[in-house]
């Protein structure tokens, strides 16, 4: 299989370009994406770190609110009446609150006050809420020695909500004075988790759920199952975990609030996270391509202008192959490749030489043989032909000695005498051409020799449905012509256009008019020139064919229907007249063949010699 050396280098240069590109791409995004995820880690610690003294701060916040209320309620200095005032008053500006009661030493319950709209939106009453707050089981003793205590809820689907217990007082015997149980609404721990880029939440000591941005997960207290152990999280501050939750890879960032277990945490969809990080791949991705684009295209030119000449030198060596020796191969440097290319110009430059030499010494010998040939064919029709013709002539001229002028008999007589000398002068032209002989020429007016010579095959054109018309200019000057080889030209080329048409109805125009101008192919300065057209609608002469129609024996008619010597022998004629013969032709339009000839005087009046009609040169 061919495989271009330019393919090579860029193959090459390619896979050089494309390792190189691959390390240092795949250095940098393993560099970025390590230190991204250091980042993404620090961040997430930091967030839920954050995140946990926030929460802290909140609680301790609701903690002392709810201490407030406890010292109001049990102050007995002041009324009742007043106490519930100033209760009321804490209430409206303490919003997340939904009920709270104060326990005795032992955690009896002895007074509860609530939010009787809330209760309601919730579908609950006061005995429900009691019923509930006693089923939790608070752990009094533990609350004895000043620690709160915190737990989800869950009283009603349509208030999320949690627990918060703490002794009344402070200290050691914090809990002489007794404790007070809030029941708080999520809201404010769900406002506070709401991070921006960040889904964060807030779990109680077992792991149920207090805030998240899904208020589902908080009403049906769901306990999430990519928390890390709790127990690790109450020994360290903050830790961070990578892990999956429905099916999409997080990070995330947990730690301790540090009140009664509560755990505050942030996650983000590494998609997220790594957001840059896929970015900067991408460009580095996008630059790694355009690298090897320009490397692709600099390798091209590179192995382009390597092999671009060594392809023109094997283009030309197929060429000289085929025999085409006028072949250059263009120098572009002074290297070992523009050596080459003037090497090998210089060779194809003398085989052009010596091919031409070679032609042309083959050309004479085919000639030579042809023309021999000729001669011998010329002598043998001579010998077989001529003794017929004087026959024929001597019983036409005995003939017209008892024939009356005037009459039919006596035309027909004379026409077959002129015909039967015409033929005798036909063939003794066929012998001049072979011989090389040069014809006798005289002063003559060429429209009655193209009339005549219409008038001759006439007939046999219309039998082949050809219509044949003849436009003569009547002021024509005289010319150097032998009058029947002229006659013998224009029938050929008659005829040839009749067979030419292959029984198809067609048109045959002769036409003699002067023109100005040199001969073509003449470098004579000459101003007038006599011109006789012979013009068909016939098919045309391919154009491969244009340039042999005037070799001896070359014809494409069927065997038996022409010899190829009609074109040759009137080429010849035309040329010993010192004429010019030429042809156009076009495919499917028609062909056209144009004899110009010099005049002899300016004055068409008078020649230089007398004028000879083709029924005197006969």
């Amino acid at each position: 299989m061919h495989f271009p050396i330019r393919f090579k280098i860029l193959l090459a240069l390619l896979a050089v370009v494309s390792v190189v590109v691959t390390v240092i791409t795949y250095t940098m995004a393993n560099l970025f994406h390590t230190d991204k995820t250091a980042y993404i880690h620090d961040l997430t610690s930091v967030m839920a770190l954050r995140a946990a003294d926030e929460t802290r701060s909140l609680l301790q916040g609701y903690r002392e609110r709810l201490q407030t209320y406890a010292i109001v309620l049990a102050e007995e200095s002041v009324s009742e009446e007043r106490r519930f005032e100033m209760v009321r008053s804490l209430m409206e500006g303490f919003p997340e609150c939904v009920a709270i009661t104060l326990c005795d030493e032992s955690g009896a319950p002895y007074s509860t006050i609530y939010d009787g709209e809330t209760l309601d939106a919730a579908g609950l009453d006061k005995n429900a809420l009691s019923t509930e707050l006693e089923s939790l089981g608070v752990p009094w003793e533990r609350l004895a020695h000043g620690e709160p205590y915190l737990r989800a809820t869950s009283f009603s689907d349509r208030l999320p909500s949690f627990v918060l217990a703490t002794p009344i007082g402070n200290g050691e015997n914090a809990a002489t004075s007794g404790f007070v149980c809030g029941v708080l609404d999520n809201d404010g721990l769900v406002r506070s988790s709401l991070r921006s880029g960040f889904d964060s939440f807030i779990c109680d000591n077992r792991g149920v759920l207090l805030s998240h941005r899904d208020p589902d997960r908080v009403r049906n207290h769901t306990q999430p199952d990519w928390l890390p152990g709790l127990s690790s999280l109450a020994l360290a501050r903050g830790i961070t975990r990578e892990f999956v939750v429905q099916e999409k890879p997080m990070v995330g960032g947990f730690a301790s609030s540090g009140f009664d277990g509560v755990i505050t945490g942030v996650q983000i969809p590494k998609s997220v996270a790594y957001l840059a990080s896929r970015d900067l791949l991408n460009r580095l991705l996008f630059v790694a391509l355009a690298l090897m684009l320009f490397a692709a295209l600099g390798a091209l030119l590179g192995a382009r202008t390597i092999t671009a000449p060594l392809e023109r030198l094997a283009q030309a060596t197929r060429r000289v192959g085929r025999g085409e020796f006028d072949v250059q191969v263009e120098v572009a440097g002074r290297d070992e490749i523009g050596g080459l290319a003037s090497s090998f110009n210089r060779m194809a430059s003398e085989l052009e030489t010596r091919d031409a030499a070679l032609h042309q010494a083959q050309a004479q010998l085919v000639q030579s043989e042809k023309m021999a040939a000729f001669g011998q064919l010329g002598a043998g029709i001579a010998h077989e032909v001529k003794n017929p013709l004087a026959g024929i002539l001597g019983c036409a001229q005995l003939s017209l000695r008892t024939a009356e002028d005037g009459t039919p008999l006596h035309a027909n007589l004379k026409l077959i005498e002129k015909e039967t000398r015409r033929c005798k002068d036909i063939i003794e032209s066929l012998l001049k051409f072979a011989r090389q002989e040069k014809a006798e020429l005289r002063h003559t007016l060429l429209g009655p020799v193209a009339e005549d010579a219409a008038t001759i095959v006439r007939h046999q054109l219309e039998l082949a449905q050809v219509h044949l018309d003849v436009v003569v200019d009547p002021d024509l000057p005289y010319v150097l012509a032998n009058a029947n080889q002229i006659q013998q030209v224009l029938m050929n080329l008659m005829i040839n256009a009749q067979q030419a048409m292959a029984g198809e109805p067609g048109r045959v125009q002769l036409r003699v008019t002067t023109a100005d101008g040199p001969l073509p192919g003449s470098n004579d300065p000459a101003t007038q020139q006599v011109v006789v057209v012979v013009q068909d609608d016939g098919p045309g002469i391919p154009p491969e064919h244009r340039e042999r129609i005037f070799e001896p024996f070359f014809t494409t008619k069927p065997s038996g229907v022409g010899t190829g010597l009609g074109l040759s022998v009137s080429y010849g004629i035309i040329r010993d007249h010192g004429g010019a013969i030429t042809v156009e032709s076009e495919m499917g339009v028609g062909t056209e063949f144009r004899l110009a000839f010099p005049i002899v005087g300016s004055d068409r009046k008078e020649g230089t010699g007398p004028e000879v009609p083709p029924a005197a040169a006969a």
